[in-house]
């Protein structure tokens, strides 16, 4: 443990709408490397916090991943969320080679054969919206549903089961404190399902993205059956949860900033780019997700990290930092250049990036049309915002038209 600056005490329960945490914001400016002690776990840990220095610790092998297998490192959840079989804890080259049997899944031809069925998904929620009158929960009838379909479909995951999954996928993402015993029976009855589920599409493939997985090689590679559950369970909880977060978290954005909202409607084709912009603005969750170990003594950014240091990085303040974009407080939908890392960066970049933003695509291009009208059906001041979650996001979004 180095024997450094004093650690900051850091909740990171900040959930006003979507104004950005201000103790993030202070030590982005103030001190952008520092020593943090998070809600869960021992000890402390490096914050990393400028867009390059995140990129060095994402891409730089001396950060492992792997490093924090078997350590109760610091985190915002009282049961860590990650699987130790998990993609996400992997370093190269194990984590190369499930990439590239994974990505086979989530190539830009696979994502653009998905997309007529997400059209068809997305009209078919709107026109349950439409029919059932204004005002309306967004979140109900958009944001919560299409994730949920679009990821359960590409798996082939029974109707039936589908909500109750996303319940253990919500349980796993709660930081209160009292809930460390509901995220362990979460994750081992999500466990359970997907061995189960894996090991029947091992034996009876269909066109689904598991059997895609199951059979995929990568020369003589495949996905064992536990590397096979664990990303199954990984591709249900990313593909639906953080997607359908931002479905709401733009939704809100546009509603309350009439300016964009009209130029989007006027403009169509501009939607692409807006998105992107809003992933970047956007801070989409609190605090800090998987960290890193120092596996030999890195002085970055003038800070000397000791091997053995647990480092984080905040893809909310690298994407927010005044060295890499203009005015970067401000939402700017015209904004080109640096790309955002709402995604994450480096070797552990979300695979399934493309179907996500494919998904935001679709939806925003689809209900502006669908409702040039569209607007908050309460006083913005009066969303309710989720307060336990490590996720930002309305839980409900009231609209009219």
């Amino acid at each position: 443990m180095d024997s450094g600056p004093s650690a900051h005490d850091c909740p990171f329960d900040f959930a006003v709408a979507l104004e950005f945490d201000p103790q993030l914001k202070h030590l982005l400016e103030n001190e952008p490397i520092s020593r943090i002690k998070l809600p869960h776990g021992e000890g402390e840990a490096w914050l990393v916090t400028r867009y390059e220095d995140v990129r060095t610790v994402t891409t730089d092998r001396r950060f492992s991943r792997r490093g924090v297998v078997g350590r109760d490192f610091p985190r915002m959840t009282p049961e860590p969320i990650v699987q130790d079989e998990a993609i996400n804890v992997m370093d190269p080259p194990d984590s190369s080679r499930l990439r590239s049997l994974v990505s086979k899944g989530f190539t830009p031809r696979q994502v653009e054969r998905m997309r007529p069925h997400i059209e068809r998904v997305v009209t078919e929620l709107l026109d349950t919206m439409a029919a059932e009158g204004p005002p309306a929960d967004l979140v109900e009838h958009l944001a919560a549903p299409l994730p949920l379909t679009a990821i359960c479909e590409v798996l082939d995951i029974p109707e039936d089961d589908r909500w109750r999954l996303r319940a253990h996928a919500r349980t796993l993402m709660d930081f209160s404190p009292d809930n460390r015993d509901d995220a362990v029976r979460s994750k081992a009855d999500l466990r359970a399902y997907f061995a189960e589920l894996t090991a029947q599409r091992r034996a009876h493939p269909g066109d689904d993205l598991i059997s895609v997985l199951a059979t995929a090689r990568d020369g003589d590679e495949i996905l064992n059956d536990k590397e096979l559950t664990v990303m199954a369970m990984v591709l249900l909880i990313t593909g639906q949860d953080t997607t359908s977060n931002e479905i709401g978290n733009i939704a809100y954005t546009l509603l309350t900033r009439p300016r964009e909202l009209a130029t989007l409607r006027a403009h169509p084709e501009k939607i692409p780019q807006a998105i992107e912009e809003m992933l970047r603005h956007i801070p989409f969750r609190k605090g800090v997700g998987i960290p890193r170990v120092a596996t030999e003594d890195v002085e970055l950014g003038g800070v000397l990290i000791r091997a053995g240091d647990i480092v984080h990085v905040s893809y909310l303040t690298a994407n927010r930092d005044t060295a890499k974009f203009d005015r970067p407080d401000e939402l700017d939908l015209e904004r080109t250049g640096a790309p955002h890392m709402t995604f994450g960066w480096g070797g552990h970049h979300c695979l399934g990036a493309p179907l996500a933003t494919m998904e935001l695509q679709v939806a925003f291009t689809e209900l502006l049309r669908r409702f040039p009208e569209l607007r908050l059906a309460k006083p913005a001041e009066e969303v309710r915002w989720s307060a336990t979650s490590i996720w930002r996001y309305p839980v409900a979004l009231h609209v009219g038209w």
